[in-house]
């Protein structure tokens, strides 16, 4: 049995746009929020600031909590890939210092071919992971239902 994951994820919204990183796989282009497992011996928020060097190439000032989710990967429509793949996912509203600091970074993840900014108001039309978050975007901001989502995708 493979242990349970835990990883932290980045929400900046800055001028009415949401930081997000470009993902490709054999299905096509889609959009995560930067971040990714947190490392033994690191926190949540000291891990977030590594991902998101990593991925964005910038240092990121984090915030409140906003939510968490789980995922269980065989209740989803990955279920073939990620079977086994079980994470708690802790998503916390975030800002950058440098908006205009945003480079390459120095370790993408094996699928990520960019960076991007998303007008709020092209959420609802993006392929955007995971789409069940799609519903808490304002026309200015994010608003979640709860600070637990459950098993969503």
């Amino acid at each position: 049995m493979r242990p349970i994951r835990t990883a932290a994820r980045a929400l900046i919204i800055h001028e009415k746009k949401l930081l997000v990183i470009k993902m490709r796989d054999h299905t096509g282009i889609f959009y995560l929020l930067p971040g990714g497992g947190q490392n033994h011996g690191e926190t949540l928020r000291e891990g977030l600031r590594r991902e998101c060097l990593e991925e964005i190439g910038t240092q990121v000032e984090v915030g409140e909590l906003l939510y968490v989710r789980e995922y269980i990967g065989r209740n989803h429509e990955f279920r073939n890939a990620h079977r086994s793949f079980h994470q708690v996912e802790n998503v916390f509203r975030c800002t950058l210092p440098n908006p205009d600091g945003i480079g390459p970074g120095t370790e993408h993840d094996k699928k990520q071919v960019g960076v991007s900014w998303i007008p709020l108001s092209e959420i609802q039309e993006t392929r955007f992971l995971p789409g069940v978050i799609k519903q808490y975007f304002t026309e200015d901001g994010f608003e979640p239902k709860s600070n637990y989502l459950g098993d969503v995708n």
